[in-house]
């Protein structure tokens, strides 16, 4: 593990904890979304800084960064762009969408309908676009940054199963504490623009390849699969005081981005090898949101999140 850049991952942290107040776990997995290639979704009230943490992540990054807001209305040629007849050329030529760039914010991304959600799939799955008989490669690193408002809330749609298995993670924000709502005060609307670049693509390339290298026992590999295989209610592991409120448990990908973040909270802390502790930190923020509770379980009020935990409880 290079010390240096550790120390610059923790230094780009600390910057952007300094303009964002109270949203730490947030902007840890905003780097951890960078850093693993995957996709984040982050659910909050309006008003809690989602929006302004990925702005100063990417500044802090140097990525290029592209924010659209998602409406009733939009298309999905508004995201992935279009075809258009240029009469000087005479010929049918590309008009690229916001969708090409390195951190693409979607933000309330569930307030347009099922149709334009689905437009993010392949991009989000395969890292590329196809528009018209086209198909474009986009820059990498490329990463979606969702916000969207809580589900309740008038005007949103809930996100299909399918594209919601493919977001990496989906944290919950919660309000900031009265400390840290109070030195919001102090900030006075400071510029975003004004920050100067800590990392580039090239440092968190290579701080991805030596969060791969973190070693990562046999008995924490049996113990990521084991997690994952003990939300679905067919699995032999499978927690009997669950039975009837779980649909469908988590799907292989829960696998891969628990023992990717798995290791990225190890290099987080310093360590060069897994322990369990590290899977229990993010063990709700992967698998929650890929848990289908039944519609007794949502009328008794439990949450994904809880069960995801308490199943990985009782694996361990």
């Amino acid at each position: 593990m290079s010390t240096q850049m550790h120390e610059k991952m923790v230094s780009t942290l600390n910057r952007a904890k300094g303009q964002v107040f109270g949203q730490d776990k947030m902007l840890d997995s905003i780097m951890a979304a960078l850093v693993c290639g995957g996709h984040l979704l982050i659910e909050g009230m309006p008003g809690l800084g989602k929006t302004r943490s990925v702005s100063v992540m990417s500044k802090l990054c140097d990525l290029t960064f592209r924010r659209i807001q998602f409406t009733p209305d939009l298309l999905p040629s508004d995201l992935i762009g279009t075809m258009i007849f240029s009469q000087e050329r005479e010929e049918f030529i590309t008009k690229y969408g916001p969708i090409f760039t390195q951190i693409l914010l979607a933000d309330e991304i569930n307030r347009s309908p099922a149709k334009v959600q689905s437009a993010l799939l392949e991009a989000m799955g395969e890292k590329q676009v196809t528009i018209g008989d086209k198909t474009h490669q986009l820059t990498s690193p490329f990463v979606v940054l969702a916000t969207q408002n809580p589900i309740d809330q008038d005007g949103t749609y809930p996100l299909p199963e399918a594209q919601m298995d493919r977001f990496m993670m989906k944290v919950k924000v919660e309000y900031p504490s009265f400390e840290s709502e109070k030195n919001i005060l102090e900030l006075g609307g400071a510029d975003v623009g004004e920050l100067e670049a800590l990392l580039s693509a090239d440092d968190l390339q290579e701080i991805k390849n030596e969060v791969s290298n973190i070693y990562v026992d046999e008995k924490i590999k049996n113990l990521v699969v084991k997690i994952v295989q003990a939300t679905r209610p067919s699995n032999q592991e499978f927690p009997s005081e669950f039975n009837g409120a779980i649909l469908a448990g988590a799907s292989p990908r829960a696998v891969i981005w628990l023992y990717q973040l798995g290791k990225f909270m190890a290099y987080m802390d310093g360590r060069d090898y897994v322990t369990p502790d590290h899977l229990l930190r993010v063990v709700a923020d992967v698998i929650g949101h890929r848990i289908i509770l039944s519609y007794e379980a949502t009328i008794d009020n439990i949450h994904c999140r809880d069960v995801a935990r308490r199943i990985a409880e009782s694996v361990v």
